[in-house]
């Protein structure tokens, strides 16, 4: 094989692992979803779950949530929990956790608590504007002391204090689901 022979292989080898690099790439990308509206993420560590506004109730196409919907919307929270169709993480009092929304969200004002902590409700990020991610707090101050935890994100107009869209996530305390097996174990040697 010849010098320009060697080259024009070469070249050859790398404009084939070039177009085969784009071609998987572009069929990589088409393959995930786009978001469709507003979205939310609860981030655990190092995994997170990104959603939607909770159901039909929990966002009226950026209008304001009246007070029926409102209750329509925590209705319908605690039947999902219920039944368990929240997004939901796995955490581990150890681990960190934070909450992030779209920066659409982010311009109008948003909050997010837990209905854990002390008081049944710790807070994750007060009512900000333009900041699009509440930053990581010890999950160990947010968790409640039962198996789950429901975290609620909530786009609100920090002018008018109107309520646009509401989101439930679900952490499940892999902490507390240890000491409920260990638990009855011990009940029966006693």
């Amino acid at each position: 094989m010849s010098l320009s022979t060697r080259v024009i292989a070469a070249l050859g080898a790398v404009v084939v692992i070039g177009a085969g690099t784009v071609g998987g790439s572009i069929a990589y990308a088409s393959g995930k979803d786009e978001p469709k509206g507003k979205s939310a993420t609860l981030v655990v560590g190092r995994s997170s779950i990104t959603s939607q506004p909770h159901g039909k109730f929990c966002y009226n196409d950026g209008k304001p949530l009246d007070e029926q919907a409102q209750a329509k919307c925590q209705e319908s929270a605690a039947e999902a929990r219920k039944k368990g169709t929240l997004p939901t993480l796995d955490v581990k009092v150890s681990d960190r956790i934070g909450v992030g929304v779209d920066p659409e969200v982010a311009d109008k004002g948003w909050f997010a608590f837990t209905d854990g902590g002390q008081q049944q409700r710790a807070t994750l990020a007060s009512t900000r504007t333009g900041s699009t991610f509440s930053g990581l707090l010890p999950a160990s101050g947010l968790l409640a002391s039962t198996e789950k935890t429901t975290v609620t994100v909530v786009e609100a107009n920090e002018k008018t204090g109107d309520i646009i869209s509401v989101w439930y996530f679900q952490l499940k305390n892999e902490d507390a689901v240890g000491e409920q097996q260990q638990q009855p174990a011990a009940q029966q040697s006693q």
